[in-house]
């Protein structure tokens, strides 16, 4: 039998989730802020039902989650939205990059969006809205996206360091094959993507997600280089490919201010 210093040795080695990596899963379900049923949690986080039902009523019976009996609809309870608060009132974007995406919006005209990283997917932290009247409405504050699923999100995936990023590329990719929202979306497309980002700094992403719409983004980078968030504007692709150089200065600038006022403030 193989001693436990060699298998974790072996980088082939996958240990089956926890129960608390489970819940963790269920839990960041919940966390986008709908109402889910039980088969929507078990789809969301590749577990079976009955696994999942027993964990609910685990986090429920501590605060976690509250069932609607009538509905039978689960979402967070007040502890998790305790707990957020506190993580959010000790490192929190929003504060530092609400004045660029204020700039942005008025500058571009179309919808500018803070996202930051959570596990394998991004979430939407705020955004404002432009004045062109065709708008992205896909996305709203606390909706959350596999990594790669749009500019923001694929910002914050091409800035990994490169064991996590490719780690992060094989849980994304087994997640988009099952869910098969986004059939454009797959390993060796995003990996590209991830590869001319860092060439350019800056990430587009154009008629993949939603039909005719499309984004582009710049990452903030924490001071050990790690993607913290990132901004982006969301809009119709020929607003992106007219003004691509113009939007991409833009967002890195503001991107570079969040960043120093971000170092300054940590």
């Amino acid at each position: 039998m193989k001693s436990d210093s060699a298998v974790l040795a072996h980088p082939d080695t996958i240990e089956a989730p926890s129960s608390v990596a489970k819940a963790c899963r269920i839990l960041r379900a919940l966390a986008a802020g709908q109402a889910l049923r039980l088969t929507d949690i078990a789809q969301a986080t590749a577990l079976d039902k009955a696994t999942v039902l027993r964990l609910l009523e685990m986090l429920a019976r501590e605060g976690f989650v509250r069932r609607d009996e009538a509905s039978k609809l689960y979402r967070g309870g007040p502890e998790l939205q305790r707990a957020g608060s506190v993580a959010l009132a000790q490192c929190d974007p929003r504060a530092l990059a609400r004045p660029s995406l204020l700039r942005l919006a008025g500058q571009f005209e179309d919808t500018a969006i803070l996202s930051v990283p959570s596990g394998t997917e991004s979430l939407c932290l705020d955004l404002e809205l432009g004045r062109y009247p065709i708008r992205a409405n896909y996305l709203e504050v606390g909706s959350r996206r596999l990594l790669g699923v749009g500019a923001g999100s694929l910002a914050l995936l091409a800035w990994l360091p490169p064991r996590e990023q490719e780690a992060a590329l094989d849980v994304v990719a087994a997640q988009l094959a099952r869910d098969g929202r986004y059939p454009r979306i797959d390993r060796a497309l995003l990996l590209d993507r991830c590869t001319q980002a860092r060439a350019r700094g800056y990430a587009v992403l154009l008629d993949v997600v939603v039909e005719r719409m499309g984004g582009i983004a710049a990452p903030i980078l924490g001071a050990d280089g790690r993607p913290v968030a990132a901004l982006s504007i969301a809009a119709l692709n020929e607003r992106i490919a007219e003004r691509e150089a113009e939007l991409a200065a833009g967002l890195q600038r503001e991107a570079a201010l969040c960043q120093n006022l971000l170092h300054t403030t940590a």
